[in-house]
């Protein structure tokens, strides 16, 4: 079938014939922005529950007055309109409320890891250039370190066990070594900051300060994109609200909803799923500052969720729990899966032991990030990523000749739709290679369709290696490798390990006269990149393939590696 062809036929949106009844083909899209979403919410549902946290609770009432307080306290320390302000925390009430202040005053959000070290803060905070901060008080110092030509006028320190219960927030206090070590996890001195409380203290924001638009910029999110060191992705109002609404169509979401917040809010899909998703619809978001399966199986004794977006280890951690402690997991109906492949084996013991379904879908940052889900009805098809939500257009390109490649062939993703981003910040080189002048994004995946429009992706160009749901550029790490004394050169990529899940693994030249010595090699690793991006195994070789230009041929090391037998 001709090039041509293809294209006329993704552009038909067969997709749309597998959407669950009252999913609508294209969005009708507010001409306004997430904070005028927010403040709907707190209007139409004030009485009911906006934040769990430990079993501690937030009204959306109670929300709204702090994002007010806290914008006005934010705009006394001179944060105006545009300015970048950069949010260092986990997940907590806290977070939620700095997130909206922020974007209270028309200035844009800039979310980190809060368990990045100096070099990757460093990095970032070089890049957008935030002279205020709201950092989690075991983060404080590593930011109020950072070199004095980027040092931020102001960082405010947040305790996360302030929002905790007065019953468990006392019982951190005892003068016990476990609880101690409990709360030196959860909080810590941090001084020459301003607390967070101090923030709270301000006048609510007065009523006529201006509220952003839909297409004001609201959060820089750094990724790896398709190469390189961490980009800052420019994502609008349009751009999170629109992700927003697609998943309330797509889940036939209402306010009844309990959304389980496992996922880190400063990665894209958890930011989404539950900081905007869940707040538009004035459900109910129970937080968690850690990924741990007992504190998701005890916070379901109080509030079990209807919506559980995660990655697919996380499930396997609940399911491997429940079934050690007993518990049940029935009576979870709705499950998400995304930022890596998702197992049927997993699928399927999954829905056995909830009685709900687990589906899997797409996205990435510069989409803010949904592309593309499987329906929740019985079209949904395992090994698939699904098909486009609502207002998003695909194509198939051949990334050499940048022409539709045939029906039946594979090419490269291209994504179009109110969702894409805006480019990169400060980097409009990468912007062009990324963005189209007509707009499509280069998603630097390789995926094939089908005759229904369900899609899958069989390959990535880009050589971003996923972890855990996590983006590792390989030249953060290799760069953090080369400046060992033992390291010569280094090349970084993903290997799949026996449980399916993409591990990052180090191929190092070594120093003439030295030898390998992993765990020394792991160490330094440690004080250089955050433990996720840590190679897991560091083999040793003679050489690094390379082009005729002199750039290291990733895929190549990666096939050298995969023959080789290494053991993850």
């Amino acid at each position: 079938m001709p090039a041509e062809s293809t294209r006329d036929f993704l552009r038909a949106r067969p997709w749309t014939t597998s959407y669950d009844a009252g999913v609508p083909t294209d969005l009708d899209l507010p001409e306004t922005s997430l904070v005028h979403m927010l403040e709907r919410s707190v209007a139409r549902h004030g009485g009911r529950t906006a934040l769990e946290f430990f079993g501690a609770r937030t009204t959306y009432a109670a929300l709204g007055h702090q994002v007010e307080r806290a914008a006005e306290g934010l705009r006394r320390l001179g944060v105006r309109r545009g300015d970048r302000v950069a949010i260092v925390l986990p997940n907590c009430p806290q977070h939620i409320v700095a997130f909206y202040a922020v974007l209270r005053l028309g200035a844009v959000v800039v979310e980190h890891n809060p368990l990045y070290t100096e070099s990757e803060l460093r990095h970032q905070f070089q890049d957008h250039g935030a002279r205020v901060a709201v950092v989690w008080d075991r983060a404080a110092e590593r930011v109020r370190s950072l070199p004095a030509g980027l040092r931020v006028d102001a960082v405010v320190a947040v305790d996360i066990t302030a929002a905790m219960p007065r019953t468990q927030q006392l019982a951190l206090r005892l003068p016990l070594p476990t609880v101690r070590a409990s709360r030196a996890r959860l909080t810590g001195p941090a001084p020459g900051t301003i607390p967070w409380r101090q923030l709270l203290a301000a006048d609510p924001i007065a009523v006529e300060h201006p509220r952003p638009t839909a297409h004001d910029l609201a959060l820089l999110q750094y990724t790896s994109g398709t190469t390189g060191l961490p980009k800052g992705a420019m994502l609008t109002h349009r751009n999170l609200e629109s992700n927003a609404l697609m998943g309330q169509h797509w889940l036939g979401s209402t306010e009844h909803e309990v959304v389980h917040g496992v996922l880190p809010l400063f990665h894209a899909f958890g930011l989404t799923l539950g900081m905007t998703f869940a707040m538009s619809l004035g459900a109910q978001l129970v937080l968690f500052p850690t990924v741990r399966a007992d504190l998701v199986l005890e916070a379901m004794k109080r509030s079990r969720p209807t919506v559980l977006p995660a990655v697919p280890p996380v499930y396997q951690k609940l399911l491997d729990a429940a079934q050690e402690k007993g518990a049940d997991l029935r009576g979870i109906p709705v499950a998400v899966s995304g930022a890596m492949t998702l197992p049927v084996p997993l699928v399927e013991r999954w829905e056995q032991a909830t009685g709900g379904v687990l589906i899997e879908g797409y996205g990435l940052t510069e989409c803010s990030p949904l592309v593309a889900c499987n329906p929740l009805n019985d079209s949904r098809r395992d090994g698939s990523i699904g098909v486009p939500f609502p207002s998003t257009e695909i194509r198939l390109v051949d990334p050499q000749t940048l022409e539709d490649v045939p029906r039946e062939h594979e090419g490269e993703l291209w994504v179009r739709g109110p969702q894409v981003f805006q480019g990169y910040w400060q980097r409009p080189d990468e912007t062009a290679r990324a963005l189209t002048a007509d707009g499509w994004l280069r998603t630097g995946d390789i995926a094939t369709v089908d005759e229904a429009g369900f899609l899958q992706v069989v390959d990535r160009l880009k050589e971003v290696v996923i972890t855990g749901g996590f983006n590792v550029a390989p030249t953060e790490v290799e760069n953090a490798l080369r400046r060992h004394d033992r390291v010569e050169d280094a090349a970084v990529v993903g290997l799949t390990d026996p449980r399916g899940d993409e591990v990052v693994v180090a191929a190092v030249v070594l120093a003439p006269g030295t030898e390998l010595d992993e765990d020394a090699l792991r160490e330094h690793c440690y004080a250089e990149v955050t433990r996720y991006k840590v190679p897991r195994r560091i083999v040793a070789v003679d050489e690094l393939p390379r082009t005729m230009l002199g750039k290291v041929q990733r895929r190549e090391v990666r096939r050298r590696l995969e023959r080789t037998g290494v053991r993850l």
